[in-house]
C-alpha cells in the first residue's frame, strides 16, 4: 500500500512465486518504495510486521543471506532516493490490510501461474 496524508493513494497484492518470507517481505518493500519514488515522494515511512526487515534496513541487524543482502542492498538504496524515509516496525494485527493484499496476491499466483507448481522431492537420505 501507499499512502498518504489523505489515505491510501494505491495498493498492490502480487505473487510472487515460491520464495522465502523474508525474500516476500523485502520484495513488496521494494515495489512500494519504487511506487512511492514513481509517484514523486520526497519522503516515505515504511511500516512492515517483518522486525528482521525494518531491524536490518535500519542497519541494526547484519544481513547474512545472500539473496537478502542482493534485495536489501536494493532497498537501501531505494531508501536513499528520498529526502526522508523513516521505518517503523508495527504489530501484526495492526497491518491487517497489508496481510490481506500479500494473501490475495498468493491465491491469485497459486490460481494462476502457480496452478501446476509441485514442490520439489525431498533429498534421499544419505546415511
Amino acid at each position: 500500500m501507499v499512502v498518504s496524508g489523505d489515505g491510501v493513494v494505491t495498493e498492490v497484492g502480487e505473487g510472487i512465486g515460491v520464495a522465502t518470507n523474508n525474500v516476500a517481505e523485502y520484495t513488496a518493500a521494494i515495489r512500494g518504495l519504487s511506487m512511492a519514488r514513481d509517484m514523486g515522494a520526497s519522503s516515505v515511512v515504511l511500516r512492515s510486521d517483518s522486525k528482521l526487515l525494518i531491524e536490518q534496513l535500519s542497519g541494526r541487524w547484519r544481513v547474512r543471506n545472500p539473496t537478502l543482502i542482493r534485495l536489501h542492498e536494493e532497498a537501501r538504496g531505494l531508501l536513499g532516493t528520498f529526502e526522508r524515509a523513516r521505518l517503523e516496525h508495527v504489530p501484526r494485527e495492526r497491518n491487517r490490510r497489508a496481510d490481506a493484499l500479500a494473501n490475495r496476491g498468493v491465491d491469485e499466483w497459486l490460481a494462476g501461474p502457480g496452478r501446476s507448481y509441485r514442490p520439489p522431492a525431498p533429498a534421499p537420505e544419505l546415511f
